[in-house]
């Protein structure tokens, strides 16, 4: 989502609302409609998909983009500040995850978390600022690690940011997804330690 240049923006992440369904559920299918990252059925409906992401003993959030129209602070020409005109404000859901326990009973202290970001705000930092925001999350949840179990080998960017926040790969499943355009490609186990 590129920011014109006469606004700036504010990302939020909080708990997810009823209210936020309909954002959320336009977020889930885009991405998995797309049928490259995840496991879903690309012709799952509305119910079935908000059922899974508010599911029991999950942790919903939303990233909320804010945008405010600025204008330029006065003495610094060409800086952004808070219009004193003009009080614009719209608010877009531009990303969702949801956190829980990737097990029950014995295996309850290791957390797992799905991510999706809409389409025209990936590339902006909303997937990296969720990510952290979910470890922080975890942790004051009281979760010891956590686990991320079907990591697609073909999506890279997660892969990478997942890396960069300490994620390793500690196994591979060959060929367990069927990929629209590479046919079937490896899954990745990832995991770290929150500790």
């Amino acid at each position: 989502m590129r920011q014109p240049r006469d606004r700036s923006v504010v990302l939020e992440i909080r708990s997810a609302t009823n209210e936020d369904r309909d954002a959320i559920w336009d977020i889930f299918q885009e991405i998995v409609a797309a049928g490259d990252t995840y496991a879903f059925d690309p012709e799952m409906s509305r119910e079935a998909a908000l059922t899974y992401w508010f599911q029991p003993g999950a942790h919903t959030y939303v990233a909320e983009q804010d945008w405010q129209s600025v204008g330029e602070a006065v003495g610094f020409p060409g800086t952004a500040a808070p219009s004193s005109t003009v009080e614009a404000h719209e608010r877009d859901i531009v990303g969702t995850y949801i956190l829980k326990a990737n097990q029950a009973g014995p295996g309850s202290h290791v957390a797992n978390a799905a991510f999706m970001v809409a389409s025209d705000a990936q590339g902006t930092g909303v997937g990296r600022r969720m990510a952290e925001h979910c470890v922080t999350e975890a942790r004051q949840l009281g979760f010891r690690a956590m686990q991320f179990n079907f990591v697609i080998s073909t999506n890279t960017s997660a892969i990478h940011l997942w890396d960069q926040l300490g994620f390793k790969i500690v196994g591979t499943l060959p060929g367990a997804f069927r990929h629209p355009k590479r046919g079937y490609v490896d899954v990745y186990v990832m995991f770290r330690s929150l500790l």
